[in-house]
């Protein structure tokens, strides 16, 4: 009995002699480290996590877990490594919280949304916007989104996967907005061949020669949510609405929308005397060496995406002979692929097509499972399947449907050379990211770095000056 009071006594004479050598200085820091965890933790709505707080009073005030034990150590090379590697871990859990909660930088890899955000641009991403993400995958590694660089492994490890859960942020997705998101058909991925994505290889190849030619294809494999590549495109249409692109003006609920500034078609031009433009025209009219083409049937036909400034720029060039915006014709790698021939769908001719919201039911049939059997069964994840004329889902005969979630109906500016939602479909609201704010700084690829690489005059741009 005796025995056990002294050890007991030991243990409080112990912790409070912990408590007593802590200076000020600590405390404070304690403090403010403790007032920022459970800010976050009421933001984040779930008080368990709050537990964690012991956790933190142990680093900085009583130290029974010997985080720092390498400070004692008579060797100089432990001291020195482990110096290292304790502020590494710290800068990475640092960016981790901050990327996942705050906001991140994305580099523009396509020219979708030229000239609005142009290819090389880097963007610094807010993710309160429309409130964060708690991770879906936690085990991650914070600076690459799914592959390590050089030695091509995953990674994030697979388990263990959270449901979605979404914190209250600053607004909602509106209309006109750029929006950075997890690419929905980027669930499934051609490890050799990951642009077209795996569906539309799929519809051009079959799916056995997709999956059995790895010389060609490589791995198959499946992407949680949060870990697949990031798209950024302008939400056109959002959850409830019903959308109709005609002659590439898109109407919502039967009104025509305003165009961007600078959206951009593809036109067809050619010169007097079928001469070539000087790389001082291609610059004055501002087209990249990648966006100048010519017709295979005449080469002194050229084609490139335009905006109204460089249409009216071209117009009014006395040297012009010919200009013409081009027309496609019905797609059948548009969305849904099974329809789109049927229904005489293009890029500049679309829909109307209803935007799922959450809460609304659908009545399901050949068409609308054409439509939305993707979301029922790939986004909502139910097991689903169309058998005759009847909707399976979870094993029972359904005639209609309830949605779980949100969607929206994403577009890029550079109508004509942009796969979007035209394309993919919908993009459900557990795969938004957040919102461009603003360009960090911005690299031309057609130029050196030293002479003109750097557009400096697109450093700390508005990432979306129509709004």
């Amino acid at each position: 009995m005796t025995d056990n009071n002294t050890k007991t006594v030991s243990s409080k004479d112990d912790f409070l002699r912990r408590i007593n050598e802590i200076k000020t200085t600590r405390w404070i820091r304690f403090g403010i480290v403790a007032a920022i965890f459970l800010a976050w933790v009421a933001w984040l709505g779930n008080w368990w996590v709050s537990l964690f707080i012991f956790l933190l009073f142990d680093v900085y005030i009583t130290g029974y877990i010997p985080f720092s034990w390498w400070k004692k150590s008579k060797n100089k090379a432990v001291k020195s490594v482990m110096s290292w590697v304790d502020a590494i871990v710290y800068a990475l859990i640092l960016v981790y919280f901050v990327f996942s909660f705050v906001g991140q930088n994305y580099q523009i890899p396509s020219s979708s949304l030229e000239k609005t955000l142009l290819t090389g641009d880097y963007l610094w991403v807010n993710k309160m916007a429309y409130g964060p993400r708690v991770p879906m995958t936690p085990i991650h590694f914070p600076l690459v989104q799914n592959t390590f660089p050089i030695i091509n492994t995953k990674s994030y490890l697979d388990s263990p996967q959270w449901e979605y859960h979404r914190l209250k942020g600053f607004g909602e997705v509106e209309s006109g907005d750029i929006v950075v998101f997890n690419f929905p058909a980027g669930d499934t991925v051609a490890l050799k061949v990951q642009n077209p994505d795996y569906y539309t290889l799929v519809k051009q190849f079959g799916r056995d020669a997709v999956h059995y030619n790895k010389d060609t294809f490589g791995d198959i494999i499946y992407r949680p949510v949060d870990r697949r590549e990031n798209y950024v495109k302008r939400a056109v249409g959002l959850p409830g609405e019903t959308l109709e692109i005609k002659d590439g003006e898109i109407s919502i609920n039967g009104k025509v929308q305003k165009q961007p500034e600078n959206v951009q078609f593809n036109y067809f031009f050619q010169m007097k005397n079928g001469r070539n433009l000087s790389e001082e025209e291609w610059e004055e009219l501002g087209i990249s060496i990648e966006d100048r083409h010519v017709s295979y049937n005449n080469p002194s036909i050229f084609y490139a995406p335009l905006t109204p400034r460089m249409t009216d720029m071209l117009r009014s060039n006395a040297d012009i002979a010919l200009l013409e915006r081009y027309r496609p014709e019905a797609d059948e790698y548009l969305y849904p692929f099974d329809k789109s021939l049927e229904w005489n769908w293009s890029m500049d001719n679309y829909g109307p097509i209803w935007i799922p919201e959450k809460g609304s039911t659908i009545e399901l049939n050949d068409s609308t499972w054409s439509l939305y059997g993707r979301c029922i069964r790939n986004y909502e994840f139910n097991d689903a399947e169309l058998r005759g004329n009847t909707v399976y889902i979870n094993g029972e005969p359904r005639k209609d449907y309830t949605f779980k979630m949100d969607y929206y109906f994403m577009m890029g500016d550079n109508r004509h050379n942009s796969l979007d939602s035209r394309f993919w479909g919908f993009v459900p609201e557990d795969h938004v990211v957040g919102k461009p704010m603003f360009v960090l700084i911005s690299f031309d690829k057609d130029k050196s770095l030293f002479n003109g690489g750097v557009r400096w005059n697109r450093i700390f741009k508005d990432a979306n000056p129509d709004k």
